[in-house]
Formats: structure tokens, sequence, C-alpha cells
């Protein structure tokens, strides 16, 4: 998962100008890794994604690489991506007896993409000097993207899952 989520960062992300976090397709792997391997797994994969580019390799988006990252606009949207396998999987271990699939949206959505949102919303209010109504607002533009790797994460996973089933994923 690791290797998928580096694959994912070689396409460089598309700055915004409005704010300085570009939209990429990472976030589409870190919701990958919480459905089909688990909050642990899943999280290794993402701690381990995060400790080659702390270490310099250039992994994350475009290129991206080095402690500097986990010091600029994007790093706690980085934060937020550590605590997506586990919300995740918390809030579908809740669902269990109900496998609609729109819950199973909606939880992953708010697991993954508002968790992460708010975590890098309240970094960029620290880290730029933006106020938070100017930080969370910036957000909204990353909210169709987002919503659509959602749509496709889940399907890939249960694609996945129904030719090879895990005990470790809830889907």
């Amino acid at each position: 998962m690791t290797s998928i989520l580096i694959i994912l960062g070689i396409i460089p992300g598309i700055p915004l100008g409005i704010i300085p976090v570009p939209i990429v397709l990472q976030n589409l792997g870190i919701i990958l890794a919480g459905l089909i391997l688990g909050t642990k797994r899943g999280t290794w994969s993402i701690l381990l994604l995060l400790l080659l580019a702390a270490l310099g390799l250039p992994v994350l988006s475009g290129g991206r690489g080095g402690f500097s990252v986990f010091l600029g606009p994007t790093a706690g949207y980085m934060f937020g991506w550590v605590l997506t396998p586990l919300l995740i999987n918390w809030g579908l271990s809740l669902l269990k007896t109900n496998k609609r699939f729109l819950l199973q949206f909606i939880t992953t959505w708010c697991a993954a993409v508002l968790t992460t949102d708010l975590i890098g919303t309240l970094w960029l209010t620290w880290q730029n000097n933006m106020s938070f109504t100017t930080a969370l607002l910036s957000n909204i533009v990353f909210l169709p993207g987002d919503t659509l790797k959602v749509l496709l994460s889940l399907l890939l996973a249960k694609a996945l899952n129904s030719q090879s089933f895990s005990q470790n994923t809830l889907l």
C-alpha cells in the first residue's frame, strides 16, 4: 500500500492559487489504505510513507520530500492522513449490521474528508495566520474531488474484497 501511495504521489498536485495546498491523488490511497488494510496496517503504511518523506525521499505529491514538508501548509492534511484508517474503521464498525452502501459512503466521507480537512484547516489557520473561517472555506474547493475519491475507494475496496476476503476489512 505504501508503494501505491508513492505511485499516486508521482502525479503532481494541481495548484489552486487561492490556498497554498494543491489537489492531490495521494488521499485516494490514504482512504484505500484504511478500507483495504484496516486500522493498524493502514496506519502503518501511511506512517511509512511519511517517514520516507521525512528522510528526504521524494514520495509526496509532485516529488516533494524532506522534513520541511511537515512545517509547510500541507502538513495538517498529512497529520489528518494518519487518523484516517482509524476513523474509517471505527465508523464502519458502528455499521456492522448495516451494509448499505450509502451509509458506508457517508461514514467514510466524514472520517476521511471532514476530519482531514478540519485538521488541515486548523494547521492552515496557525501556519499561515489565516482566519479559521477563511481556511475552512478554502477547503470547499476540495470537496467535489474528495467525494469522488471516497466513492472510487469504496468501489475498489468492495471489488477487491469480493475477489479475496480479508478479515482485516469491514466491507
